[in-house]
C-alpha cells in the first residue's frame, strides 16, 4: 500500500501542494527566487501558514518580480507592514528587497537557476527515504549553498531553509518511497 508523505496531512491545500508542486524540479530562475523568499518568510512558522497566504504575498510583492522589488524602499516597507494578508516582519520584508538585489546580480552574471543547479551538476538527487525520520533538515550541501547565498547578499537563507527550499523545488526527490509521487517526480528530472 502506498500513501502520501505524512507531513502533508489531510487539509486540501496541503494535499494539492504535495500532489502537484512539492518536489517537482523547478528550472525557472524567477520561480526559484519566489520559493526561496517564501521559505524565508516561513522561518519560525509552519509552511501551511505561508501556503494559505501565498497569493497575498504574490500581490503584495508585485508578483515576485525582482526587478520591481529591488527598487523598493521605506515607503513600500511601511505599506507591507500594514498588510494583514502577509507575514508582517520587518526583517523578512527588508531581506526580500535585499534578496531581490542579490538575485539580480546572480541572474545577470550566470542565471540564478544555473547558480543553484550547478551545485548538483544539473541533476536531481534521487533519494529513497522510507520514513520521514530518515530525511535530514540540513546537509553539508545546504550549509554550503546557504553560506554562498549569504556571501552574495541574501538573508533568511540558513541551511535548514535552503534544504526545505531544495526539497520543495525538486533539487532532491524527498518524497518517501511509499508515496505515489516519488516515482512520478523522479520521471520529471531533466
Amino acid at each position: 500500500m502506498t500513501e502520501r508523505c505524512g507531513w502533508c496531512g489531510q487539509e486540501e491545500i496541503y494535499v494539492r501542494y504535495h500532489d502537484t508542486e512539492w518536489g517537482v524540479p523547478e528550472y525557472d530562475s524567477r520561480a526559484l527566487w519566489e520559493k526561496l523568499i517564501l521559505d524565508g518568510f516561513q522561518a519560525g512558522l509552519s509552511w501551511i501558514t505561508i501556503l494559505k497566504k501565498r497569493e497575498n504575498f504574490r500581490q503584495a510583492f508585485a508578483g515576485f518580480d525582482p526587478e520591481i522589488v529591488a527598487k523598493w524602499g521605506d515607503t513600500e516597507v511601511e505599506m507591507l507592514l500594514q498588510n494583514p494578508g502577509i507575514i508582517r516582519h520587518r526583517g523578512k520584508i527588508d531581506a526580500t528587497i535585499g534578496n531581490a538585489r542579490a538575485y539580480l546580480e546572480i541572474e545577470a552574471r550566470e542565471g540564478f537557476d544555473a547558480f543553484l543547479w550547478d551545485y548538483l551538476d544539473g541533476k536531481v538527487q534521487q533519494n529513497r527515504f522510507a520514513t520521514q525520520a530518515e530525511v535530514p533538515t540540513q546537509t553539508p550541501l545546504s550549509q554550503q549553498i546557504s553560506k554562498d547565498l549569504k556571501k552574495a547578499g541574501f538573508k533568511f537563507c540558513g541551511p535548514t531553509i535552503v534544504y526545505a527550499f531544495m526539497e520543495a523545488c525538486g533539487f532532491f526527490n524527498n518524497h518517501l518511497v511509499t508515496c505515489p509521487r516519488h516515482d512520478a517526480v523522479a520521471k520529471l528530472a531533466r
